[in-house]
């Protein structure tokens, strides 16, 4: 039984000489980049688009909210019940699977003509669009092992984008052809990733055998979580700076749409494209792991993400102070990210969806937390307060990070790619 370790270790530390003759070129990459945005942007088209859906399908203003909610719930319920099944099966297959549910997903949401069909499509919207985190497994998988960060921090920075994009597309798309049109034309791309895909990737042929069975391959993960010092402590920077990450974009409409800027919605979600100026830089993030700088790359990125919400307590006397805070937090928050997730691979790579499922829970409970803490917070106390708490959030991460010293699994981890390469 997988309860005691003793299976997971079977299957996540099985060697892995026999790695595929697959070359993972850079455009290979930046398709793996580019399905992982468009996949996890199908969780955030609906923000700006809530009152309008609300109108026209008669909802009340509670009901309108869930539409965010049961997406975010869907997603969540993936992390755990989907993604580990890249562990077990051929992720080429599996990814085509999922993109091709997506599509009847996002048809279903697009066509909605009653509350009850539109809330059962976003939750499957969300519990699908999981897609992206075994595409994430996968690039790691393909990847050399000296050149793994920096596939990472690639791969990693579409999904940055997807989301920081998503809310300024399907606004753009909503004025332009209505918000019907935002889901309609996501099905019509995911369909188009699908074949793509389905002809490029490599199938899993290197993966080793298991005798794991589903409910033993999900307590595989609870197990993993239990063994491994460095998987928890990498999901604990990962909640915290999210939380960081959420507590500002789940929140800055409201100064923003207020005086002294009564910014409309259009520009409001451009703050995206500002946003993805510090995502990409934060590639570098993954060459620093390739070299063996994790930990020096972890203190100095969250010192960053503290940073940065002084020029944000500035906002409502300075646009160009948010735009200091946006670049610095989004390009911190990254390079935490893509530390982690490379770290975290690396420990056992044969178990690296189950790995990436699981700390991407702990991203989930961060981006909860820090949207409802932020959102109720302004309402009492105001904009300041909501930068305490992102600093809080900060200053918790670096504090954790101080204390807790460089121990020997995440030598070994900074150290796997080079010996192995």
């Amino acid at each position: 039984m997988p309860g005691n370790g003793e299976a997971v270790t079977q299957q996540t530390e099985a060697p892995s000489g026999g790695r595929s003759s697959f070359v993972l070129s850079r455009g290979v990459v930046i398709l793996f980049a580019v399905a992982c945005g468009a996949a996890v942007a199908n969780v955030y088209f609906s923000q700006p688009l809530l009152v309008t859906m609300g109108h026209d399908l008669a909802m009340s203003p509670a009901l309108v909210g869930s539409v965010v909610t049961l997406t975010q719930v869907g997603y969540g319920l993936g992390l755990f019940f989907l993604v580990p099944l890249g562990d077990v099966t051929d992720r080429r297959r599996l990814i085509v699977a999922q993109l091709l549910l997506l599509v009847v997903a996002l048809a279903v949401v697009a066509t909605a003509h009653t509350a009850a069909i539109l809330l059962a499509g976003m939750a499957a919207t969300g519990l699908l669009a999981v897609v992206t985190q075994t595409l994430v497994a996968f690039a790691a998988s393909l990847a050399p092992p000296a050149g793994r960060g920096r596939v990472v921090g690639l791969v990693t920075s579409g999904v940055v984008i997807g989301i920081l994009l998503a809310r300024t597309v399907s606004g753009l798309m909503a004025d332009l052809a209505g918000w019907r049109s935002v889901y309609l034309a996501s099905a019509s791309f995911t369909v188009v990733l699908a074949l793509v895909l389905y002809r490029v990737l490599p199938r899993h042929s290197d993966a080793p055998p298991t005798t794991l069975r589903y409910g033993q391959l999900l307590r595989s993960t609870l197990t993993l979580f239990a063994r491994e010092r460095l998987l928890r402590l990498r999901a604990l920077f990962g909640l915290l700076v999210f939380a960081a990450f959420s507590t500002l974009w789940s929140s800055i409409a409201l100064p923003l749409s207020e005086a002294p800027y009564f910014l409309p919605h259009s520009a409001i979600g451009a703050l995206g494209l500002i946003g993805v100026a510090g995502a990409l830089a934060a590639t570098v993030a993954g060459r620093l792991n390739d070299r063996g700088l994790s930990r020096r790359t972890t203190g100095i990125a969250l010192a960053l993400l503290t940073a940065s919400w002084l020029p944000l307590a500035f906002t409502r006397s300075s646009l160009w102070a948010l735009v200091v805070g946006v670049i610095l937090l989004d390009l911190a928050v990254q390079a935490v990210h893509v530390t982690n997730q490379t770290l975290i691979y690396a420990l056992h790579p044969e178990a690296g969806s189950r790995l990436i499922g699981g700390y991407m829970v702990f991203y989930s409970i961060g981006s909860a937390t820090g949207a409802i803490a932020a959102t109720s917070l302004y309402t009492a106390a105001g904009w300041g307060a909501v930068c305490a708490l992102g600093a809080a959030f900060s200053c918790l991460g670096l504090v954790l990070w101080a204390f807790t010293g460089r121990g020997a699994p995440e030598r070994a981890a900074e150290t796997a790619a080079r010996s192995e390469a």
